[in-house]
């Protein structure tokens, strides 16, 4: 049998790197697979998609939920354009079976797909389902789920698989006090990244930290993706401090920073906290106040109640607040390694796997 898998949904990465890492799996176990993704132009899928080696067919689609009255009216006159471009995909495409990686554009092709009799499975990384899910969970075959409260959304139809992360993130050098630091060196490794574009929250309260951070006597190797924005800004605040760091717009080889990391200081969007778990990182975490339903909170939430992470109110972030947890945690190797450890045991390793399996069987 030859399996045909439609991967629906995009917007960020978020969303589409936990679906890129079961495509792979699915192909590693029948080579003979059909992968296809289906996404907007305007979504980060029109450029990770292709340079991951996928085929991608885009659909018009935009959101309705948290926009404005301008954005909502441009979504809705799109929703007949959407379901006409997902049935033409889905014909032409012919898929044993649609999963639905979250987003807008995920919707209209999962529902159709539905409708249509064929298999189709959604994807949840958050601990509160995004509004697509949320209305797709009645319709669908299953649903493969990251936290165990995410389950009462999905009617019966959930399963706990974990979020699948690329395999890099897996493994890799780590010492008693889940430091990947070279033998001798001092210096804690401090990692600070708002997601691709950067965040300017975090930005702007690191440069407030930057002056404590330099005189508080405790070596800190720091490095800093700020995104191209605010890129200037925050060189010029570490150089007037007198701190010395590393400042890129973009990290390229994310796992590698991960795990070279001792700490890191982020935002909670559900694969970095994957991700996070996967390296077996401490975390200082900062949710995006303005994430759909608060989703971010909710995830970090589940990071610091198993005492993997600290969390920072966003509407309470100061450079001397953030200063003060780093310094913290900077000279406490043994809090760090506690924290490292429950990062590791809430990993799943083995989500792509499980997914995978549930593909086949729903396949067949």
């Amino acid at each position: 049998m030859t399996i045909s898998l439609l991967i629906a949904g995009g917007g960020t990465g978020g969303h589409l790197y936990p679906g890129i890492a079961v495509a792979r799996e699915l192909l590693r176990r029948m080579p003979d697979a059909k992968v296809t993704f289906v996404g907007t132009a305007a979504g980060i899928e029109s450029r990770v998609i292709p340079r991951e080696g996928f085929t991608l067919d885009t659909i018009r689609s935009a959101g309705l939920k948290g926009k404005s009255l301008a954005s909502l009216a441009r979504g809705v006159a799109l929703l007949p354009s959407s379901a006409l471009d997902a049935w033409r995909v889905i014909s032409r495409r012919r898929p044993s079976i649609v999963i639905g990686v979250g987003g807008y554009s995920s919707g209209p092709v999962v529902l159709l797909a539905a409708m249509r009799g064929i298999p189709t499975l959604l994807m949840e990384q958050n601990a509160m389902p995004g509004a697509t899910n949320r209305l797709l969970g009645r319709f669908v075959k299953a649903a493969a789920v990251t936290y165990e409260d995410s389950s009462r959304f999905f009617a019966g139809r959930a399963f706990v698989a974990g979020n699948p992360v690329r395999p890099e993130f897996l493994g890799g050098r780590h010492d008693e006090h889940g430091s990947a630091r070279d033998s001798g060196e001092r210096a804690t490794r401090v990692l600070v990244f708002g997601g691709s574009q950067g965040a300017h929250a975090i930005n702007m309260a690191m440069v407030e930290a930057a002056p404590r951070l330099a005189t508080a006597g405790t070596g800190l190797a720091l490095t800093h993706q700020t995104g191209e924005r605010d890129l200037e800004m925050v060189r010029d605040g570490y150089t007037r401090a007198g701190l010395e760091a590393r400042v890129e717009p973009f990290l390229y080889a994310m796992d590698r920073e991960m795990k070279d990391a001792d700490l890191v200081v982020c935002r909670a969007g559900a694969t970095t906290l994957a991700e996070l778990a996967a390296s077996g990182r401490p975390s200082i975490l900062i949710p995006l106040p303005t994430a759909t339903d608060d989703h971010q909170r909710k995830n970090a939430d589940a990071l610091v109640t198993h005492g993997a992470a600290r969390m920072i109110d966003q509407r309470t972030l100061t450079g001397e607040l953030l200063a003060s947890e780093i310094l913290a945690l900077a000279q406490k190797d043994g809090e760090r390694a506690a924290m490292s450890a429950a990062a590791r045991r809430m990993a799943r390793p083995d989500a792509a796997r499980v997914i995978v399996d549930r593909v086949i069987e729903l396949a067949r």
